[in-house]
């Protein structure tokens, strides 16, 4: 009877160690969601590190979308499945300096991201800085300019099946008033919630979630920590200092990125 009873629990035994083996290979052979975030926008997104000797022509600046890419780890993926549900997402920013949205789309870096979109992927977009500058017209584009091209961006977007979400430019560090940062952008954020309205286009305030924060922290942490105020001295690519109330530091990067993120994990 012993013997009858290890017969079966060595058959039993094979039987499971089969029924795991055939799990664990077709758990291997499962292929991954892999999904990708694409960022178009300007300087304050750019990412300056792809440019030769950053360390010794550029560094500290730094864009936002530069360090966006860590948000997206393991742990924190099923905190934006709700708007891009994905076994790895891929952070690929194609934002660059000094272009407006007529720019980046003459300059064919629009065609680019719209030929790669893949189903589900999403595409972050944020312009503003220089479509606003009225002094320099080889950028400039006015509101009604400004929203067919936001437009443009979020139909051909949809056209891939992929996910637009529009972005109001980030805060500039001023003007402040009564110890707080107000808008500097004049009619542009409006523009873009006119168009997400209309759309009916997924929406982040940036310039709004951004004053609030760099209020909240305060005038004088944010002038010298967040944006690329310089002495002089401390950094090889700027030897005799900087004042700069557009572009981000490191950690003023990090701010707006986690501003981001967290805009992200709201939407629906």
């Amino acid at each position: 009877m012993d013997e009858i009873m290890k017969n079966r629990f060595k058959t039993l035994f094979k039987i499971v160690l089969v029924f795991i083996i055939i799990c664990s290979c077709s758990e291997g052979n499962k292929k991954k969601d892999i999904k990708k975030i694409w960022l178009i926008g300007d300087s304050t997104m750019a990412n300056y590190a792809l440019e030769e000797d950053y360390l010794s022509k550029r560094f500290p600046v730094t864009g936002w979308g530069q360090v966006f890419q860590q948000f997206f780890v393991q742990d924190s993926l099923p905190l934006v499945a709700n708007i891009i549900p994905a076994d790895s997402i891929i952070v690929e920013n194609r934002a660059r300096g000094g272009r407006s949205t007529r720019t980046f789309f003459q300059e064919g870096r629009w065609r680019f991201v719209y030929e790669n979109i893949q189903p589900g992927d999403l595409v972050l977009i944020q312009f503003g800085h220089n479509d606003a500058a009225e002094n320099k017209p080889e950028r400039h584009v006015n509101i009604q300019g400004y929203k067919e091209f936001l437009r443009l961006f979020v139909s051909q977007t949809r056209q891939k099946k992929g996910v637009p979400v529009l972005l109001t430019p980030v805060a500039r560090n001023y003007p402040w008033i009564d110890g707080r940062l107000v808008n500097v952008h004049g009619d542009y954020p409006e523009a873009v919630k006119e168009v997400a309205n209309e759309m009916n286009v997924k929406f982040i305030d940036l310039n709004q979630l951004s004053m609030e924060h760099f209020s909240r922290v305060g005038r004088e942490y944010v002038t010298e920590h967040y944006f690329m105020n310089l002495p002089a001295g401390k950094y090889e690519a700027y030897p005799n200092g900087q004042k700069d109330n557009t572009h981000f530091q490191p950690e003023g990067a990090m701010a707006v990125a986690q501003l981001v993120f967290n805009g992200l994990k709201k939407l629906q």
